[in-house]
């Protein structure tokens, strides 16, 4: 479950209905599943077999496989550098949820009725103001690390086991009142009917990157949980459920979203501001009352879905420095969120009060972005593929995947060619494509 809901975030709910309507639905969708279950499936088996033949957290696991080659603990820094950068935008955002909840449950958004352009002034406002953002994202800090300091089983498991069922109930609420809207059926045709005419290079390239950014792989997050992982345990089963639920979930959130967004008539390719600027016309069409009921569960889900992947991330950053052996869980989890909250900050008055600096010709808030999705989470990803897949005795990786024997792997050879030459290639592919574009 914890793993689930590292898995299950912003990237399913928030980001996968937005680039899927951005990049023509059905068709983005059927490539987004090919590269989830044959490249960041095996992706996410990687740092599985890393964290528990290691027992160690990102940087060390490296050093404790390659004792002798030292150099391959740069992939673990790499992968902590990332999730610094990531968990500060995804703190903003989860801000952003937190607030647009606060405004959903005591009828402020519906205040503004189905007025299109009252609602992105209002977002546009809201987003780049100084105070209000900054401090619901600190408010999330606190609520993340409430989560990480009760520990691994008191903290992380026992609220990802209650989350977890929690969100795929709202979220099938949603669906429920999605599907029973007028001319809903629009929305699913372009959810599942693929319209390959509509899908580009660039829509390729972008599923290969949603199916890393969806499935938590690419910064050792999943390193970390798999260190806690037991040793009976089938990692094959494991990221199978994991990939699947994750995708399933995914799925979801475009049955909740598409159908409503046509039966109101509007576009679904609203692009960030999908669920911020285009649902909260959908939910004040639907009545007062209505609007408010249904807009509160959708910015309840999406701050769940926050939550549960913040923790993971906090955790791979908290783990880093516990397994450091200097500091305990409490003060190594204390100091990463003040450093975090301070760097989200900055990251979110960079899109407002101080979008007049920039860096490499962009504000803070957008380079933090273009960190976080072309270019760090990609070259970690490539850096774990290559040292499972060169570096690591093939013999170790196996005897990992069976449970020492004690399980079929009959996937094995399979496996290794995909984290040999397939998942390099495709992730060699995407940072050059992005990169030059």
């Amino acid at each position: 479950m914890a793993a689930v809901g590292s898995a299950v975030g912003l990237g399913n709910i928030w980001r996968f209905p937005y680039i899927c309507g951005k990049y023509g639905g059905g068709a983005f969708l059927l490539v987004f599943l090919l590269f989830v279950f044959f490249i960041g499936m095996m992706l996410m088996m990687c740092e599985f077999v890393i964290g528990r033949r290691s027992r160690h957290a990102t940087v060390q696991a490296y050093s404790t496989l390659a004792p002798h080659k030292r150099g391959w603990r740069m992939v673990g820094v790499l992968g902590i550098v990332t999730c610094f950068f990531i968990l500060a935008q995804y703190w903003v955002i989860s801000g952003w949820t937190l607030s647009y909840f606060f405004d959903a449950i005591t009828g402020r958004l519906a205040q503004m009725g189905q007025d299109t352009e009252a609602i992105k002034d209002y977002f546009s406002t809201f987003s780049t103001s100084a105070a209000r953002p900054v401090v619901c994202l600190a408010i999330f800090a606190v609520l993340t690390a409430v989560v990480i300091l009760a520990g691994v089983q008191r903290g992380i498991e026992k609220v990802s086991k209650l989350l977890m069922p929690l969100l795929v109930v709202l979220l099938l609420v949603m669906c429920v009142r999605s599907l029973t809207l007028p001319g809903a059926t629009k929305g699913l045709e372009y959810l599942f009917y693929p319209d390959f005419s509509k899908l580009t290079a660039e829509g390729v390239l972008a599923a290969l990157g949603q199916a890393l950014f969806s499935l938590s792989v690419g910064m050792g997050a999943m390193i970390v949980y798999g260190s806690y992982i037991p040793a009976d345990s089938n990692l094959f089963r494991s990221s199978m459920w994991i990939t699947a639920s994750d995708t399933f979930i995914a799925i979801l959130s475009g049955v909740a979203i598409f159908p409503a967004v046509f039966s109101c008539g509007l576009e679904p390719t609203g692009g960030a501001g999908l669920s911020f600027c285009v649902l909260p016309n959908v939910f004040n069409s639907m009545g007062t009352l209505a609007g408010i009921f249904f807009a509160s569960i959708f910015f309840l889900l999406l701050a769940i879905a926050a939550l549960t992947s913040a923790i993971s991330i906090l955790e791979t950053l908290s783990a880093f420095l516990i397994d450091s052996g200097r500091l305990k869980r409490s003060s190594a989890t204390v100091l990463v969120v003040c450093a975090e909250v301070m760097l989200a900050a900055v990251v979110s008055l960079g899109g407002g009060m101080w979008s007049h600096i920039h860096i490499a010709g962009q504000n803070f808030f957008n380079f933090t972005d273009r960190l976080n999705s072309i270019y760090l989470p990609p070259l970690c990803a490539l850096g774990t593929v290559l040292f499972l897949g060169w570096v690591v005795p093939s013999n170790d990786v196996y005897d990992e995947l069976s449970n020492h024997g004690t399980v079929k792997a009959t996937f094995y050879p399979l496996f290794r060619f995909i984290i040999r030459y397939v998942a390099p290639l495709a992730l060699i592919i995407i940072f050059v494509s992005t990169f030059f574009s």
